[in-house]
């Protein structure tokens, strides 16, 4: 386990070169003309993730307080009357945080520990992120609200749950439905845990646990693409958990939702008719308008090779313009003899073409639109075209030592290595992850003052 596959990358995708971009004038005639698809469509949204992270800065204000994490705790309790979790407290402590007679250690330990509200040992999807009038709303609850409203062909909103707090989550939608009324079908699915990669030690040998045990980690969202291939809906639509805006604000997001479905539902069309009737001079302008292949590159093609690689799934994905997010972006990448379009990681470029990931324009939030059906309306099995070899090593501290493991092809990386890929710009605004608990202040993440 020397590491992870170096990926050579031949340019970063930019506008009009791999990503499209539609002015505030096209998108509305997108939509206006874009013809009414009667296709179903799923959202999965992986929700498993635990919310602690969240509150990291907090746990290390307990442990070891220093002048970073406690300016940031003042910023918290400062500010605690702005999360939607505040109402939650009790009056008591309510009482003395408004007059400011509390003592810190005191509240923010009722907020993580179980002898108070918890909020550390929830899974992110269960943490009050927002305030609708006298509710707080936590994300797979709100995730349900904006993604019913995206399409009236929304038949499922599919969740990916750690098991353990399923009848939780039941409840949480539960009493989102007594004020929101009847809606879709809700579905979970849990990751399976044999798909978990056996952890090793700095030196090579296996790592083992307290007991002796061999310590098994989960293998990454790419172990996901199981879930994902159980979804029977003919679209789906891929986002994560933490990625909403407070309803006040989810406008612009749910336009693009629509721009991204009707970008999707042309190019596949295009596609179909062309398996259908290839003819070359209709794929260079289909091409020319969607960058499927690098305009460089399309001579090294054979006529039987494009028409291989049109039948395999169709991708849409958002992008956003990179200000320095962590993760992944769009790139053109030399795959044998061919040009690809990839979503590439950091850690998967070499040293050595730094100067072209400093090149890279946009990054990738998860907003992803995908067809689960070929040109006959048959399902794909979406595990013929991932790629294997773009696996990833990690390094990780468990139990207190450094630990080393593999993490399976990511979901949005090689686990779609060999699809067709679309790149659309989509604004920044709709890119507002909680990673902190401080990122509910900001924003879009408050209602908006009537």
């Amino acid at each position: 386990m020397n590491g992870n596959l170096i990926i050579e990358l031949y340019a970063p995708c930019r506008v009009n070169e791999g990503i499209l971009k539609f002015s505030d004038d096209e998108i509305d005639t997108q939509l206006r003309i874009g013809k009414k698809s009667d296709h179903t469509i799923s959202f999965f949204i992986p929700a498993s993730g635990s919310g602690s992270r969240m509150f990291q800065f907090l746990y290390n204000y307990l442990e070891s307080p220093d002048e970073q994490n406690t300016a940031m705790v003042e910023r918290f309790l400062n500010s605690m009357e702005d999360f939607a979790f505040y109402n939650f407290l009790p009056f008591d402590l309510k009482q003395k945080i408004e007059k400011g007679s509390f003592d810190a250690r005191e509240v923010v330990m009722y907020i993580l520990n179980g002898s108070g509200l918890q909020l550390g040992q929830k899974p992110k999807g269960l943490i009050p992120f927002h305030s609708m009038g006298h509710f707080a709303i936590n994300p797979i609850q709100e995730q349900i609200l904006q993604g019913e409203d995206v399409d009236f062909n929304v038949e499922q909103m599919h969740f990916t749950i750690q098991q353990e707090f399923e009848n939780e989550i039941k409840q949480s939608i539960s009493n989102l439905r007594k004020f929101s009324g009847p809606g879709r079908s809700i579905g979970f699915s849990y990751q399976e845990s044999s798909t978990d990669a056996y952890a090793f030690n700095p030196d090579g040998s296996p790592a083992l646990g307290e007991n002796g045990e061999l310590i098994k980690r989960p293998a990454g969202h790419g172990a996901l693409l199981d879930n994902l291939d159980l979804i029977q809906e003919d679209i789906i639509l891929i986002k994560n958990i933490d990625n909403i805006q407070h309803w006040d604000h989810h406008s612009v997001s749910q336009r693009y939702w629509k721009l991204i479905l009707s970008v999707l539902d042309n190019v596949q069309s295009e596609i179909h008719a062309l398996l259908d009737d290839f003819d070359l001079q209709r794929f260079e302008q289909m091409n020319s308008k969607y960058q499927l292949i690098h305009k460089s590159d399309s001579q090294n093609w054979t006529n039987d090779e494009i028409v291989h690689s049109l039948k395999a799934p169709i991708r849409v994905c958002g992008m956003v313009r990179n200000v320095g997010q962590p993760g992944g972006g769009p790139y053109w990448v030399k795959e044998k003899t061919k040009l690809t379009k990839q979503i590439v990681e950091k850690t998967q470029i070499s040293s050595e073409q730094q100067s072209l990931m400093v090149k890279s324009t946009h990054f990738n939030p998860v907003m992803i639109a995908l067809s689960s059906v070929d040109a006959n309306g048959r399902k794909y099995d979406l595990k013929e075209f991932m790629d294997e070899s773009k696996y990833f090593v990690v390094d990780k501290e468990y139990l207190g030592k450094k630990i080393r493991y593999c993490e399976l092809p990511g979901l949005w990386n090689g686990s779609m290595s060999n699809w067709n890929t679309v790149f659309v710009e989509i604004p920044n605004e709709i890119f507002s992850p909680v990673k902190t608990v401080l990122d509910l202040l900001q924003t879009v993440h408050q209602p908006i003052k009537k």
